[in-house]
């Protein structure tokens, strides 16, 4: 049986099965999680300039645009809503031997689902399979380390999810992930160095191809296979050999973000604050103890010290515990030119120290863990945080959702509306989703 296969049969007993509840309501929580975090973003400088690139955008089947009355074709809805979703970098995240972002999954799955006018509990199983195959490959390799961005496997995931939602038999659900997968290998040039609007928008584009490959295969083209197991495959092209465990529940372990900021970073943020709230005299020195996968994407970069853009900013583990430090938790507003050139922030910038211990990598990635000692000219501090708000072990309620949503979008009756409608989306229809996510601000 080939990979394939293996992830058809896997969604295959999603869709025809009932989903537990735990997951029904995870999955729930992140399609509105995913709205609140697309609305941060939707009057930054990248989706304009998307929006103004691309739209009008008629196409065969189309969806809606998030906060909007307008509509696209599908692809190009998908891609414009995905990246919102993901440009500020606030939406959930799976730790494994990759980190990844499975709600980069859901954009492409509302739309093809409002365009078949289909009912809001297709579109969560069929999430379900996204998150299932996004999660379950991010367990088998890592591909960062041989040069592959991780939003390679959401061309996976989402071409998975899709096909499951569409209901395509057999052979169009392998030519789907064909098509998707063929295509769309993203090069990890996009997460090095100083990061571009890219960073935020290339999980976006590879959904979009997801759309397009699903929409080919449907009608019955064919794609190159065995698209793992070839002579010029994935294993031997990408990733090298690996076996899936697609029976795993991976779902709940899932993490929604409690701050705008790349996961790695949110225990640092975590301790930040706490120490925020008790240091006294003038900071002389700041020690941090870290895990190496954290070192690796947020700190030994030499751009990580002097961030240019708000894209390096949030992946930059220095500026985010200077910034907190002195202002207290980040937003999606603090990565503005002005705090990037604020001289309290690099001052405090140039005052850390970054080691990498054992300790903490035997921790990695069941747990979140930070050590930060600041020493003063009066005293010294020091606080540990190994397990953030929002991290499977210390999960999102539907409260802290709420309390999410409203420090994003400032409207107790919106963020209601939203809630509501999405406790409720196994039983309604995704179009009744989109009409409250039109009324957003349109």
């Amino acid at each position: 049986m080939t990979v394939v296969d293996e992830i058809y049969e896997c969604a295959l007993g999603i869709m025809r099965n009932k989903l537990s509840d735990a997951d029904s309501e995870e999955i729930k929580k992140r399609i509105i999680d995913s709205i609140f975090v697309a609305y941060s973003a939707k009057d930054s400088e990248p989706v304009k300039i998307i929006k103004s690139a691309l739209l009008p955008a008629k196409g065969k089947r189309e969806a809606p645009i998030y906060f909007s009355k307008r509509s696209a074709a599908v692809d190009t809805a998908t891609f414009i809503n995905g990246s919102m979703t993901r440009y500020m970098d606030y939406n959930d995240t799976y730790l494994s031997k990759e980190a990844l972002h499975p709600s980069d999954n859901i954009p492409p799955i509302l739309a093809m689902s409002s365009s078949l006018e289909l009912d809001g509990a297709s579109a969560i199983k069929a999430i379900a399979v996204a998150y299932q195959v996004v999660c379950a490959l991010s367990d088998s390799v890592s591909i960062r380390d041989r040069g592959w961005d991780h939003v390679t496997y959401v061309s996976i995931s989402s071409a998975a999810g899709l096909a499951s939602l569409m209901g395509l038999d057999a052979q169009k659900f392998a030519h789907t992930l064909n098509l998707a997968i063929n295509n769309n290998i993203s090069l990890r040039q996009t997460r090095a160095g100083e990061l571009s609007m890219w960073k935020g928008l290339t999980a976006a584009d590879a959904s979009r191809n997801s759309v397009f490959a699903a929409l080919l295969a449907e009608k019955g083209l064919t794609g190159p296979a065995p698209i793992f197991e070839g002579e010029m495959g994935f294993f031997k092209q990408v990733s090298g050999g690996f076996k899936l465990d697609l029976k795993t529940d991976r779902i709940v372990k899932t993490m929604i973000k409690n701050y705008p900021v790349e996961y790695h970073a949110m225990s640092g943020v975590e301790a930040a604050l706490k120490l925020k709230e008790k240091l006294s005299g003038r900071i002389e020195k700041i020690d941090v103890e870290t895990f190496s996968v954290a070192n690796k994407i947020i700190v030994k970069d030499p751009e990580k010290l002097r961030p240019k853009t708000k894209e390096t900013a949030d992946h930059s583990l220095p500026y985010i515990i200077a910034y907190t430090i002195l202002n207290g938790a980040p937003t999606p507003n603090s990565y503005s030119d002005k705090h990037l050139a604020d001289k309290k922030i690099l001052g405090l910038m140039d005052r850390m120290s970054f080691n990498v211990s054992q300790r903490f990598d035997s921790m990695y990635p069941e747990y979140l863990p930070i050590k930060i000692t600041v020493s003063t000219d009066s005293s010294r501090f020091e606080e540990e945080v190994t397990v953030p708000k929002g991290h499977f072990r210390n999960p999102y309620s539907w409260d802290d959702l709420r309390n999410k949503g409203i420090a994003i979008i400032n409207d107790d009756s919106v963020v209601d509306s939203l809630i509501m409608v999405g406790k409720d989306l196994d039983k309604k229809s995704v179009s009744e989703l989109f009409e409250v996510v039109s009324s957003v601000d349109s």
